[in-house]
């Protein structure tokens, strides 16, 4: 297993690679204080600075999306931190950022506890796939009691007998499993544990589900870049993490047992099978933990960035809003090649009337 410096060296090239990923430079340790920068854009025009924090599940498409925009108007510059959903959304309740960003929206009581109200836009969409490191193994088939026992600390080796009954055609090594999960408060956790309650009775009554949540076994670390590098750097592990860090990584995910009983590969069209099963609530919050698509991917969820009502500053609001609408128009077209599915017209729709909402 990793030291702390070793994991927090990798992942920052994690985090580089999704730099790379989306044409971008690596920001230097001073970029989130960019509101303070005596730098112009072009035209002589003071540049409106947008700070947001949260999920690290979208950080890939989003540091895409502000980077792009910013060609497009040079005036806009829209920092992001990828701090973790729980981080995010106290942020944003606690009004020290422009936008926060989670992967679950909003509970009632957040958006209770938002002074300025709040409106919660559904930005984009992908799935959490169970990466693990196992160089022999190229394909991995895990059942949902599988799964659900590895998590739960009953199933410890990669040759167990119920791992080996359902990949006979695989040689599986007498190895320890290295079961890796957050340690942050995160949206990602609460999708994939939101999850395994709905499929396991035994998870439910011994874990629940949440940002956080009391692990019975393995290791945690923080950030979808941390598990990333951990399972990178580590024969035998397992971890779950959203699929543009498998993607842009190049690490392996299992294919997972759904409702209908297929085994099913992470893929965008897989999840876009599971996506459009989401029923979105008049807050445009809305979960299916357990998909009953015959084809869909078990494990997805939109994600949202989060938006005051009101903001004291009006220029900045409305290069808000069209940095968003933008997000949910042009910059759709990323989706794709980052491991993220579209918004549906029906969806895009939804978030733009609910944007309409931000104060003019």
């Amino acid at each position: 297993m990793l030291t702390r410096r070793q994991t927090l060296s990798l992942s920052l090239a994690v985090l580089g690679l999704l730099f790379s990923a989306c044409d971008l430079p690596m920001p230097d340790k001073d970029s989130t204080k960019s509101s303070d920068s005596t730098e112009k854009p072009s035209k002589n025009l003071e540049p409106i600075v947008i700070n947001g924090a949260g999920a690290t599940f979208p950080a890939a498409i989003y540091l895409r999306w502000f980077a792009a925009y910013n060609q497009i108007d040079s005036q806009v510059q829209v920092n992001y931190q990828p701090v973790g959903s729980a981080a995010g959304v106290k942020q944003f309740i606690n009004n020290t950022v422009d936008f926060g960003g989670s992967d679950t929206g909003l509970s009632e009581k957040e958006f209770s506890q938002v002074a300025k109200g709040a409106i919660a836009i559904p930005v984009t969409a992908g799935c959490i796939v169970l990466g693990y490191n196992l160089p022999n193994v190229k394909v991995l088939k895990l059942s949902r009691q599988v799964y659900t026992d590895i998590f739960l600390g009953k199933i410890t080796k990669w040759n167990d007998p119920a791992i080996a009954k359902i990949n006979p055609e695989q040689k599986l090594p007498n190895l320890q499993i290295a079961l890796i999960h957050r340690s942050d408060g995160s949206g990602t956790t609460e999708i994939f544990t939101r999850h395994l309650s709905a499929i396991s009775s035994e998870w439910q009554s011994k874990v629940g589900s949440g940002k956080t949540v009391q692990w019975l076994a393995g290791i945690g670390t923080k950030g979808n870049e941390g598990i990333t590098a951990q399972i990178i750097q580590t024969p035998g592990a397992i971890g779950y993490i959203e699929f543009a860090y498998a993607k842009l990584n190049k690490i392996s995910g299992a294919l997972l047992e759904n409702h209908s009983g297929k085994y099913i590969e992470s893929s965008l069209e897989a999840t876009a099978k599971a996506i459009a099963t989401i029923e979105l609530d008049q807050n445009l919050i809305g979960f299916t933990p357990d998909p009953k698509e015959i084809n869909a991917y078990p494990i997805a969820s939109y994600s949202w960035i989060l938006i005051y009502k009101q903001y004291e500053d009006a220029q900045k609001a409305q290069a808000l809003k069209k940095v968003l609408l933008w997000a949910l128009t042009d910059g759709q077209k990323f989706s794709e090649e980052l491991g993220y599915v579209q918004l549906s017209s029906q969806v895009v729709a939804k978030a733009q009337a609910a944007l309409a909402n931000l104060s003019k």
